[in-house]
């Protein structure tokens, strides 16, 4: 859990708060903050009263976007940061086309786990 600066606050276009995720997932707020805290979501301090939100694009539905953990995971392992993962996630990427988390959106996670294991190269 992180603070979050502007550009990154910018580039990520909706949040959800944790009760949020919470209910659309239909599991308990503490189940939400184990995933945060495992690293299966990232979670940052924003708003007034700086409580914790997940950006919306993390979640399809009611569940997490597929291959979202597992490409967290290969960004983790390149030594990204929290703000650095944001960072890459919501830039957008002509070749591919879009942002990183568009593709995952769209079921092109594939190539997005293929690029972010070239980024430790």
């Amino acid at each position: 859990m992180t603070e979050i600066d502007a550009k990154i606050d910018a580039l990520v276009p909706s949040w959800l708060y944790l009760p949020d995720i919470a209910e659309m997932l239909d599991i308990e707020v503490t189940r939400v903050r184990q995933m945060v805290k495992e690293g299966q979501l990232i979670a940052v301090r924003r708003g007034e009263n700086r409580a914790l939100q997940v950006p919306a694009q993390f979640i399809d539905g009611d569940k997490v976007v597929k291959g979202l953990v597992g490409l967290l995971t290969v960004l983790r392992d390149d030594r990204f940061s929290d703000e650095e993962m944001l960072e890459w996630l919501f830039t957008e990427d002509s070749s591919l086309p879009g942002t990183p988390v568009q593709a995952l959106r769209e079921n092109r996670g594939t190539e997005v786990k293929r690029r972010a294991q070239a980024l430790a190269l």
